[in-house]
């Protein structure tokens, strides 16, 4: 019996949970790309309150039609890690981004999928296969390839943008332990810890912003909301293991977004980059669905 059909994981939830994976990527390097540019004009903790009241604007009727107790604390230390490392890893990607390119801060944070592969092991018991690990690091060679990080790599911001990258692989190897809690708790208080603490700034930095800037902030939020929703349902359905190379897809996302709204041609490293991505997340896709799709021993 293959090691997917002891885990007691079949064909649909595997494919479903890559599905939404992939979906939270997406809006994952939205949400960034609409983030840097707020940040250029506001605090990040302005953005990380303002951004959570957008995010409770859908929250609030969402949790009124589902009738889900919010306050069902079960492995409540877990949750408040968890709450700590999504804040934290928000807070690190948007101040990083302050002063150094994004392109270099994302080559931090696109180190993610090593780490939460790494955790898997120690953290949630999963098994690693070799050909999966050398998917991640083919990956991220692909990542490198792509983005050509400047001499800003390695720069005072680095470490943040280093422990934002750690705490984003923390945080999804624990989303994965809590896969038995219901999602919108889960995002509920993600987003509520992030506002308290961007809260917890406004005395020292705030910039009243116009409306159209405020909608934006709203809507990061609503973004972000999704986003989330999206690969904490993803992380229940599949191990974080075998989800961790598809994060890389978010390059693509990047540089197809940079093409079509600001007219980015793609030079041919990115190109090369990109294809070596998409092709290292194409054979972990195959890899998976054979494995499970494979008799019975």
């Amino acid at each position: 019996m293959t090691t997917l059909r002891r885990a007691g994981i079949g064909t649909t939830s595997v494919g479903m949970g890559i599905a939404l994976y992939l979906i939270g990527v997406f809006l994952f390097a939205l949400n960034d790309a609409l983030g840097k540019w707020l940040v250029a004009d506001y605090s990040v903790g302005q953005l990380l309150l303002l951004r959570s009241v957008g995010a409770a604007i859908v929250l609030v009727p969402m949790v009124w039609h589902l009738k889900v107790d919010l306050f069902d604390f079960g492995q409540w230390r877990l949750q408040v890690v968890r709450i700590l490392c999504m804040a934290g890893d928000t807070f690190c990607f948007y101040f990083a981004t302050r002063s150094m390119p994004l392109a270099d801060v994302m080559t931090f944070y696109m180190a993610a999928p090593l780490i939460i592969t790494a955790l898997s092991v120690p953290l949630l018991g999963e098994r690693v296969e070799p050909f999966r690990w050398g998917a991640v690091i083919v990956g991220f060679i692909g990542v490198l390839v792509a983005l050509q990080p400047s001499a800003e790599l390695f720069s005072s911001a680095s470490p943040i943008a280093l422990v934002g990258a750690i705490m984003f692989g923390l945080a999804v190897t624990v989303t994965r332990r809590l896969r038995r809690t219901h999602w919108l708790p889960l995002v509920v208080w993600q987003f509520a810890g992030a506002g308290v603490i961007g809260a917890a700034t406004i005395p020292f930095a705030w910039a009243t912003p116009g409306w159209f800037d405020l909608v934006l902030m709203f809507l990061v939020g609503i973004v972000a909301m999704v986003c989330f929703i999206c690969i904490t349902r993803a992380l229940a359905m599949a191990p974080a293991a075998m989800l961790a190379p598809f994060q890389y897809s978010a390059m693509v996302w990047a540089t197809l977004m940079g093409w079509i709204v600001w007219r980015d041609v793609p030079t041919l490293p990115i190109l090369i980059g990109n294809c070596i991505i998409i092709g290292s997340g194409l054979f972990v896709f195959y890899r998976d669905r054979a494995t499970v799709s494979a008799p019975a021993e």
